[in-house]
């Protein structure tokens, strides 16, 4: 069967029996509980289609793998391009792709920055970002912030909240977390002189989009280096021109010693991460290259996704487009906010990287709903439900900001009864 036919063929009641049965029984029911019955179909831009017809704005965008939009034209064409050349290559060797690539991301990224290696997934080039930071310094500690999200592999999901690793009993003595925004227990951890690393996601995406105080950031980048720590930037969901800089943690002047990127690297069509590092950072390239290796990481197929990204995000146009709608969807929202006072109680912000505070504790649930049924896909923080969080795409027009304020008023507007009697 042609994937046409599987879609034109399935209904969708089929798709939540058979996901029950054969995938994830508990995150299909999960989802339908919460009264999200979505089974995406057709998909452009940024809008998707419920395969029963129901059209969705995406401002979730998958955290933002599809900052460019949905089956962007111009990554699709330069796919389709490289099979007419190459596969996913071959991963002892090098290639004009990855060589390409590996050149473009370093010019693009901070000051010191000298190599890329590349992964297929986040957590993957997390777990990377460690090992390096470990080969570098000798040391095991690795010091992250509590409610953080990392990913869901080895060491990835060591660093992060509990709520991922503790069903695995993936908890490991070395992975210490502190409060984020608090500096002195960041010291307190760091003093002792025996951290390999501190990791940290700029904007904590899955905890809600806290942002980080002034002079956070520079504190810890500070302590980083007066202990000897590496500093590791996980900018998987606050990367590539999000924030109105290629990398957010530019935007609190921070330079670090790693950076690690995903999702939207790949422009959301084929696969592909990277962890880009500086001089120390790389050094166990200098005694054994083939100590890491990731079949599918950096697959030339990948490598002329990525490339055709960052051709994207580089335009000036982008830039500027970046810059308007973040600053027009912030009046927007304001004036909802003012409508709505009791329960619309606060916005998160850095460019397109926001977060909505609602009332309760569980306020954002409500509102993602109502959305929903408004015709808006936004998720709730899964590791703080009371913000939703909410990730407009880089290259979104004003007329779908537009329509978007339009039914985010109405839904945050029904929302309301909902939110006042939880809360």
């Amino acid at each position: 069967m042609t994937v046409e036919e599987i879609f034109e063929q399935t209904s969708k009641q089929e798709v939540f029996d058979k996901s029950i049965e054969y995938w994830n029984s508990g995150k299909t029911k999960e989802w339908l509980d919460l009264k999200i019955d979505l089974v995406i179909g057709k998909r452009e831009g940024y809008y998707f289609w419920d395969m029963d017809g129901k059209k969705l704005m995406d401002v979730h965008i998958n955290g933002g793998t599809y900052s460019l939009g949905h089956r962007n034209p111009e990554v699709i064409s330069a796919l389709i391009d490289a099979t007419k050349y190459v596969d996913i290559g071959n991963h002892h060797f090098p290639s004009p792709l990855k060589a390409k690539l590996a050149e473009t991301v370093v010019k693009a990224s901070t000051e010191g920055m000298k190599h890329v290696i590349y992964g297929s997934s986040g957590g993957e080039v997390v777990d990377l970002a460690i090992k390096c930071a470990r080969a570098a310094t000798g040391r095991k500690k690795v010091i992250s912030v509590e409610n953080c999200y990392h990913g869901h592999t080895g060491l990835a999901v060591a660093a992060g909240a509990d709520r991922y690793c503790h069903l695995f009993h993936a908890e490991r003595p070395e992975f210490v977390k502190v409060p984020f925004n608090d500096v002195s227990a960041m010291e307190a951890a760091l003093k002792e002189g025996d951290a390999a690393c501190v990791i940290m996601e700029t904007i904590p995406a899955t905890y809600g989009f806290p942002l980080p105080q002034e002079g956070y950031l520079p504190a810890v980048k500070k302590l980083c280096e007066t202990y000897g720590a590496l500093y590791i930037a996980d900018e998987v969901q606050t990367g590539l021109m999000r924030s109105g800089k290629m990398w957010c943690i530019e935007t609190y002047g921070v330079n670090p010693d790693i950076i690690v990127t995903s999702k939207g690297f790949s422009g959301g069509i084929y696969p592909i991460s990277a962890v880009i590092l500086n001089e120390r950072a790389s050094w166990w390239m200098t005694q054994d290259g083939s100590a890491h290796m990731a079949t599918f990481g950096g697959s030339e197929l990948g490598c002329a996704c990525a490339l055709k990204v960052f051709e994207i995000i580089q335009r000036e146009e982008t830039k500027k487009n970046v810059a308007f709608i973040s600053d027009y969807l912030r009046k927007g929202l304001e004036e909802i906010r003012k409508d709505n006072p009791d329960t619309f109680t606060g916005i998160r912000q850095n460019g397109t990287i926001m977060g909505l505070e609602f009332a309760g504790k569980e306020g954002a649930v409500y509102v993602m709903q109502h959305l929903y049924q408004n015709g808006v896909w936004a998720i709730y923080s899964q590791l703080d439900p009371h913000v939703l969080q909410f990730k407009p795409g880089i290259l979104c027009t004003k007329e779908y900001c537009d329509e978007l304020l339009e039914k985010m008023a109405k839904g945050i507007g029904e929302a309301r009864e909902d939110i006042l009697k939880e809360a």
